[in-house]
């Protein structure tokens, strides 16, 4: 994993972390788009069968706050309220015959559900 830009080790223990295959495909996905004014947005709403619910989607803008991490040319951006509870959170990307997607291996979930979208 690598991180970039203004990010530094230090900020990656409270921030959080795109793999590289996430940030693979991140990328791909973006280049699917054919946008270049959106970035990915990690964020952490109310819901879910655990009480908070992840939310990963592409956004242009920019919010009051917003955390900006740079991740081999993906730009991540976590809300101001998210930021706390994503600190160490690792976002990887799996492609595998029994499962596919974006997982989150949060240090700060206490406990999820079985879905894994969300946490307490």
């Amino acid at each position: 994993m690598t991180v970039q830009d203004t990010t530094t080790q230090e900020s990656t223990a409270t921030g959080v972390v795109l793999s590289d295959p996430a940030a693979a495909k991140v990328k791909a996905l973006l280049d699917q788009e054919g946008r270049d004014d959106l970035r990915l947005r990690i964020a952490v709403q109310p819901g879910g069968c655990s009480g908070l619910r992840y939310q990963l989607f592409f956004d242009e803008r920019f919010l009051d706050g917003d955390q900006t991490y740079d991740f081999s040319g993906v730009e991540v951006i976590v809300d101001r309220m998210s930021g706390p509870y994503l600190g160490g959170a690792v976002i990887d990307f799996v492609d595998t015959i029994e499962k596919q997607g974006f997982t989150i291996d949060n240090p700060n979930a206490q406990g999820s559900c079985a879905c894994g979208d969300s946490f307490s």
